[in-house]
């Protein structure tokens, strides 16, 4: 399992376009990882738009692969800025000989909703999306660390210590010319491993839904 660091140049009208659709923005990443006239394998890759930029102005991806990609092929002139050399997550992060009760600290950018009539229905309410993260960490092998609550009225023990920010309502257009809109919201925070195999699956993954518009991507940094 790879990660890679890219930029892209905003001066590039192609790279502008992709900035501001997440599904066109996926479908030119898939260029990297599937010959022209094949169709990408789905689940071969996972990708986050960044909210910081890079020192010169330039929009920051994670891109995370089973295998490495060929930028050469996205074949866009300018589209590129910068590329950071591959890191081996499975060499960095040991995932082989990830043990129960580990720390790392993560970063997650997903989609919290829940299904009421047959409709996902986006979370708009901090508490909402604090319980939804709660329960993606159950499903998916780790714990987060509770956290007081602002509110003296309520149980402290009922709240998480996750910071959530950077709420962006995404909205992308299949080639079709239908429609996608999804409610997202980043994650920040510190995990402790209580299931490794779960946790890794999750790692290789993501974790909820909207992977084709940039969403899902657990990714995580040691805690020593």
């Amino acid at each position: 399992m790879f990660l890679n660091r890219i930029h892209l140049d905003p001066k590039c009208r192609e790279a502008r376009l992709d900035l501001s659709d997440p599904y066109q923005l996926h479908a030119t990443l898939c260029r990297a990882f599937a010959a022209p006239d094949n169709r990408c394998p789905e689940g071969l890759f996972l990708w986050r738009l960044e909210p910081e930029i890079d020192s010169t102005g330039c929009p920051r991806i994670l891109v995370q692969s089973q295998v490495l990609p060929n930028w050469s092929n996205i074949s866009i002139k300018g589209w590129l800025a910068k590329t950071d050399a591959a890191i081996d997550l499975n060499e960095r992060l040991s995932l082989d000989s990830i043990i129960r009760g580990q720390y790392f600290r993560f970063r997650l950018r997903a989609n919290p909703c829940v299904t009421r009539e047959g409709k996902r229905k986006g979370l708009l309410k901090q508490e909402e999306q604090e319980k939804w993260m709660e329960r993606q960490a159950y499903q998916h092998g780790f714990l987060l660390p509770q956290g007081a609550s602002f509110d003296l009225s309520e149980d402290k023990s009922c709240r998480v210590d996750v910071r959530i920010s950077h709420e962006l309502m995404l909205t992308g257009r299949k080639h079709s010319g239908q429609t996608i809109t999804l409610f997202s919201v980043l994650y920040d925070g510190i995990l402790s491993v209580k299931e490794p195999s779960s946790f890794t699956n999750a790692l290789k993954k993501g974790i909820g839904h909207g992977k084709s518009m940039g969403l899902g991507m657990l990714s995580v940094a040691p805690v020593q």
